[in-house]
């Protein structure tokens, strides 16, 4: 199953039959294997990569950092999902660290971002204390190199 998963986490545009050649496998049994993964959520979507900036589209990422008092009997995972809830919220993950959750936040604008720290984030009853941090750049994203330009190489000096 791993060899399979690997191959579609890398392209998941690649195809059962394509998957099947590369690994000598025949066509049903990696079907299967892929229809096995949906239904245990161990795949759980197909995801394409956006280069948002080759388009001039107006995008704005921020990381935050969140402090949380977690609650009795349930730990972390009842703020987070109250956060990951939020539309706002791209990613959350649980960290170790001097913060406990970062999230992922995208928005049309700068304000439209700390809006959602400062009027849903923050005042959340278990949130001791937000950082934001604007992502001013994307140089690489899951394994991808946004930009790819071809640099000028100085041939060598040969006498």
């Amino acid at each position: 199953m791993r060899d399979i998963l690997k191959l579609l986490e890398k392209d998941s545009r690649t195809s059962p039959e394509q998957i099947a050649t590369m690994l000598d496998r025949p066509v049903a049994e990696v079907e299967q294997v892929i229809r096995e993964a949906e239904a245990e959520r161990v795949i759980v979507r197909y995801k394409t990569i956006i280069n948002w900036d080759k388009l001039e589209e107006e995008v704005v990422w921020a990381f935050i950092e969140v402090k949380v008092q977690p609650q009795r009997d349930r730990g972390f995972d009842e703020v987070a999902e109250r956060i990951y809830r939020f539309p706002e919220a791209y990613s959350v993950y649980l960290v170790s660290g001097d913060y406990d959750l970062a999230v992922l936040v995208r928005g049309k604008t700068i304000r439209e971002v700390a809006g959602f720290v400062a009027q849903k984030l923050a005042p959340m009853e278990s949130v001791q204390g937000t950082m934001t941090h604007f992502l001013l750049k994307r140089y690489k994203e899951d394994g991808e190199i946004l930009e790819r330009e071809e640099k000028l190489k100085r041939l060598p000096l040969s006498i």
